[in-house]
């Protein structure tokens, strides 16, 4: 029984080294870590310690630099002052001399003095001139860029003055055009006005010398009656009958104007002012004014008469020849214009 315990006890494994060895490997890794952790940090802020440390040379460098460019400044400054200062003493100086060579020719005491003084002050005088000249040379520099600036502002006004020269005979050439224009236009205003009044002379031996047709102006008229019945479009029989010796008259009128003239003929529809009924076929004045004026271009056309030379338009109630409200006013304002113009 006693020898069967002790064999029992002696097959157990014994643990407990192993995990000791095992927590030192550990331990030894992680102090590796930590030391390489350290070194680390200890190169990084050498790095870091350096780049600050040139940093902060630039930023000295940069100060003294600014430092040096304000104290050229200053010198620069100082000399101009000095200039100014030197050219002062110099005038001074040199009426100083003037008074005493007045002096010495007063007589001879006072000239030895003068003459003593004049040694002394023409001394100080080459003093100050040996100064201002160090001063002038630096003067003369910026003289010099002036000059290079002025050269450059005479270069570009000459090119303005051609610019100028160039507009102007443009503005000269522009106007002779528009006089030669106006010339042109005026004599075909005038050839018009002319075929114009032939026109008109020739439509009243037509027409004869009726007191519903007549000329206002620079229009011939045709009183509504003569064409229209009242609130209609519709051109009557006897109005087809006028609107036919019209036509012909215009058919003649167009073999005789040159074709440079650009013309045309304005049939204008025009009312009285008192409103439509509003049953009709025509809602208002501005509707039966037009379509008056229309029914006469498509006669005229449909007589033979070039479309192109003829226009129509609408005025309604709104361009009276009489103003007021009598039926004598009324009747003169109904009424059929042509009027021959250049398009």
């Amino acid at each position: 029984m006693a020898l069967a315990r002790r064999r029992r006890g002696s097959s157990q494994v014994d643990y407990w080294p192993g995990f000791v060895d095992a927590l030192s490997t550990l331990l030894l890794a992680i102090m590796f870590l930590l030391s390489v952790f350290v070194l680390a940090q200890f190169l990084l802020s050498q790095e870091i310690t350096g780049k600050d440390a040139v940093l902060n040379r630039l930023n000295a460098q940069i100060n003294e630099l600014t430092n040096l460019l304000a104290l050229e400044q200053s010198d620069r400054q100082d000399i101009e002052d000095q200039l100014l200062s030197l050219q002062s003493s110099l005038q001074a100086n040199e009426e100083e001399r003037s008074r005493l060579q007045q002096l010495l020719a007063g007589g001879a005491g006072a000239a030895q003095e003068a003459n003593e003084r004049a040694g002394l002050l023409a001394e100080e005088l080459d003093d100050e001139k040996q100064v201002s000249q160090r001063a002038l040379s630096q003067v003369e520099l910026l003289n010099q860029q002036i000059s290079a600036l002025r050269k450059q502002i005479a270069a570009l006004e000459s090119a303005l003055d051609i610019s100028e020269k160039r507009d102007d005979a443009a503005n000269a050439k522009i106007a002779d055009l528009g006089k030669r224009l106006n010339v042109a236009l005026a004599q075909r205003v005038q050839e018009l006005n002319r075929y114009r009044s032939d026109f008109f002379g020739r439509l009243r031996e037509i027409l004869s010398d009726r007191e519903n047709i007549r000329i206002v102006g620079d229009r011939f008229v045709f009183q509504s009656e003569v064409l229209f019945s009242s609130g209609g479009a519709e051109i009557n029989d006897a109005g087809r009958a006028e609107m036919a010796k019209l036509a012909d008259a215009i058919q003649q009128l167009e073999t005789e104007i040159p074709e440079e003239i650009n013309w045309v003929l304005r049939v204008d529809g025009h009312t009285d002012n008192v409103p439509l009924s509003g049953n009709g076929r025509y809602r208002d004045n501005w509707e039966l004014s037009s379509a008056r004026a229309t029914s006469v271009v498509k006669f005229l056309i449909a007589q033979g008469v070039t479309p192109r030379r003829l226009v129509a338009a609408g005025f309604g109630e709104f361009q009276p020849l009489v103003e007021g409200d009598t039926d004598s006013a009324r009747s003169r304002n109904r009424r059929i214009e042509l009027k021959l113009t250049e398009r």
